[in-house]
């Protein structure tokens, strides 16, 4: 072998080492997005986190940018730095009015501390699945404590921040912080328990309606009967200072009803017989 191949063959093999210690380099190098925290695992255990999530960071300032790991010892594990959310099935709830409820919900949340989840679960798609039947329960013991009619009042946020609050003591077991619980549907299921149901609604509203219309005629009657008292007393006071006056106008009054002159009296449907010096005729005979 001549010196020239010889010097050549020394070349290819430095280049070939500098493209594997290039290699070697660049894969040591990590890219971590905005989105995503990046934990590093060294032999099965957690060692480090880049870009870990602070809610205290702002946007651009956080630890995303370029990071480093051991090429073949360290693994990468990446987990979301957004909201995520996870649909529970459809269950069968029992209300304390005996009412069988289908109620469809989910829950956001957020991983907050990757180590913690990465020891519990593993990966953040196991946190939903672990979360699910917990939401379940929580959902179940909280309705099974209220009446349907508490899902269509105020009351309601109460209800959710108690589910919440149940979910949320869970979630930190996995290193999540639970963002919202949501109902997405709380419904009757079809068929006679849905018409039953409307049945009670629509008897409680009419006795509602009887109670409110009750309430009102007491308030008219009082109402009337304080007129008529106050009507009385200036009546009292008026006649009062001219007895004559008031037995002329008494008088005027019961001939009106007596002949039959009211519009709702009709005319002529009886015949009355008096003497023209009748006493009840003692006003058409003028003052002594």
């Amino acid at each position: 072998m001549s010196v020239v191949d010889g010097v050549r063959r020394n070349l290819l093999l430095a280049g070939g080492l500098v493209l594997v210690l290039l290699a070697v380099a660049l894969s040591a190098l990590l890219v971590v997005p905005e989105t995503k925290q990046a934990l590093v695992i060294r032999f099965g255990h957690p060692v480090k986190i880049l870009n870990a999530y602070d809610r205290r960071a702002e946007f651009g300032r956080t630890g995303a940018g370029l990071g480093y790991r051991i090429p073949f010892v360290d693994q990468v594990v990446w987990v979301d730095k957004r909201v995520l959310d996870f649909d529970m099935q459809r269950q069968a709830v029992l209300s304390t009015d005996q009412l069988r409820l289908e109620v469809d919900a989910f829950a956001r949340y957020r991983v907050v501390d990757p180590v913690r989840m990465y020891v519990s679960a593993g990966s953040e798609r196991r946190v939903g699945d672990a979360l699910k039947p917990i939401l379940g329960s929580a959902l179940r013991n909280e309705l099974g404590k209220r009446r349907f009619a508490t899902l269509l009042t105020p009351e309601r946020d109460a209800v959710m921040g108690n589910i919440q609050n149940a979910l949320a003591r869970v979630a930190a077991q996995y290193g999540a912080e639970i963002v919202d619980v949501r109902i997405k549907r709380a419904d009757l299921p079809d068929g006679t328990p849905l018409q039953s149901a409307f049945e009670r609604m629509r008897t409680a509203r009419q006795q509602e309606a009887r109670s409110i219309e009750a309430e009102g005629r007491r308030e008219a009657q009082i109402i009337m009967g304080e007129a008529d008292a106050a009507a009385a007393k200036v009546y009292s006071a008026s006649f009062g200072k001219d007895p004559g006056f008031y037995d002329f106008y008494r008088a005027m009054q019961s001939y009106r009803v007596t002949f039959g002159t009211e519009d709702n009296t009709p005319r002529g449907s009886a015949n009355i017989l008096l003497s023209p010096d009748d006493e009840y005729l003692r006003q058409f005979q003028g003052r002594p």
